[in-house]
Parts: structure tokens; C-alpha cells; sequence
């Protein structure tokens, strides 16, 4: 199995535009930048992509333009769905898997698409290309949203998607020793918003779950470049 960060950003990116801030003023300089968050799983030959951000077209195409075998969406925040319609002339519109409301809401805004919708339940694992697939509850008020664990041969990869750091108990117990745990870290430490994790709440649920690696993703412009664990665009992880 093969993991690739796509984008590691938030719902706006960065840089940001119109930003001057030192992150922003590196990215530019040195040509770095933090595209709406999704990632690629490879399995079995097979393309799954979780989430289908607003920069989708992009990060196809600089990761050698993959066909896209389904698609998971977490929740219906526009940084998280909006880029589905990229797959319009471009390939055959991929199956789309998704809690009720979640597929509900998204899929309606895609009426000029027609594929194939499948509705899942949190903590029922269903199979995919291969791939063991468990979704299960987040708080990211006031969004219905699901994190996703992904288990392929004895490896195991968790994502919580968006979520304060009151993740419910039933979902923290699939996420312990992970081989790969992606986790929201929106903020710096000293920055608190109501329905995200800072850098701190992160690093501090990392440490409680021990896997053997995580990254921060979904970061703002605010979170300097070189913070230890700090998710990039691009970067693969193979088992």
C-alpha cells in the first residue's frame, strides 16, 4: 500500500492569497505550498481517494495523473468535496462512498454527474479494492464528519479528518498503534478554535496513540514549514 499527501492545507491554502506573513513570504520565494487537504491510497493496483479538494485537478496532475477507482468523503465542507467535479471529461465518474448526510448533501450539488453512491455507517468496516475500510465519528461541529481507518495486509493508516480534539471514545480505540496516523492540526498551539486541533492537541493525541509515524495536515498558513511532523504535499508513505 502506498499513501500520498496530496494536500496538507486548509480551506484556504497557502500560500494565502494577499498574505504577507513569513510563511506565506517563504512559500512564495521558495515555491512551497499547502494545497486543500486529500490523500491517495494505492492498493492492489487500485486508486482510492479520500476527500476531493478544490485543487484536485492540480494534484492529479502533478502526481502523474492517476485514475481514480472511488472516492470517500469525510464531511460536506467545500474544501473537502468541492473538486469532484474535476473528474468531468476526464475519466468515468468514479463511485463515491459516504455517511447519509454527507452523500446527501455533496452529491446534490453534482447533478450534472452521474455515478454511483454509497451510503456507509460509522464503525461498520466494509471492503474496497482490497482494503479494509472502518469510518468512524469526529467532533467538528456543526459538521456530520468521519475519520477513516485503512487496513491493507497488516497495515494499518488512520485519518481523523477535521476534529476538535474530543474525538469520541469508540473512535480513538481504532486508532491506537497505527502505522500511520494523519491527524487536523489547523493552528499554532496558542490559537484555540471550537471544531479543530492545534499543533498541540495533535501531537499530544499522537503521543496517547503511539503509531509509528503521524503527520499534521489540513495546516494553516499560520504553522511555520519545519515543525517536526508537519504533513508536505507530496510525500509518500509505502508499506
Amino acid at each position: 500500500m502506498k499513501i500520498t499527501l496530496l494536500g496538507t492545507g486548509d480551506a484556504v491554502g497557502t500560500p494565502r492569497v494577499g498574505c504577507s506573513c513569513p510563511q506565506c513570504i517563504r512559500a512564495n520565494t521558495e515555491h512551497l505550498s499547502r494545497l486543500r487537504t486529500s490523500i491517495l491510497i494505492e492498493a492492489d493496483g487500485r486508486n482510492i481517494l479520500i476527500d476531493t479538494s478544490p485543487d484536485l485537478r492540480q494534484q492529479l496532475l502533478a502526481n502523474e495523473s492517476p485514475r481514480i477507482d472511488a472516492v470517500i468523503w469525510t464531511h460536506g465542507h467545500y474544501d473537502h468535496f468541492m473538486g469532484f467535479g474535476e473528474f468531468y471529461r476526464v475519466q468515468d465518474i468514479p463511485p463515491v462512498f459516504a455517511a447519509p448526510p454527507v452523500l446527501s448533501y455533496c452529491a446534490g450539488l453534482f447533478g450534472f454527474l452521474t455515478f454511483k453512491k454509497n451510503p456507509f455507517n460509522p464503525y461498520e468496516t466494509f471492503e474496497l479494492f482490497g482494503c479494509s475500510i472502518t469510518p468512524f465519528l469526529v467532533r467538528h461541529p456543526p459538521a456530520y464528519t468521519c475519520g477513516i481507518l485503512i487496513e491493507h495486509e497488516g497495515v494499518k493508516v488512520g485519518f481523523t479528518s477535521d476534529t476538535n480534539a474530543d474525538i469520541p471514545a469508540k473512535s480513538l480505540g481504532l486508532l491506537k498503534n497505527l502505522d500511520l496516523l494523519l491527524l487536523d492540526a489547523l493552528v499554532p498551539p496558542e490559537i484555540h478554535i471550537p471544531k479543530h486541533m492545534n499543533y498541540f492537541d495533535a501531537c499530544s493525541l499522537a503521543k496517547k496513540l503511539t503509531p509509528t509515524q503521524f503527520r499534521c495536515v489540513h495546516a494553516s498558513h499560520l504553522l511555520a514549514w519545519d515543525l517536526p511532523h508537519i504533513g508536505r504535499d507530496g510525500e509518500t508513505f509505502v508499506y
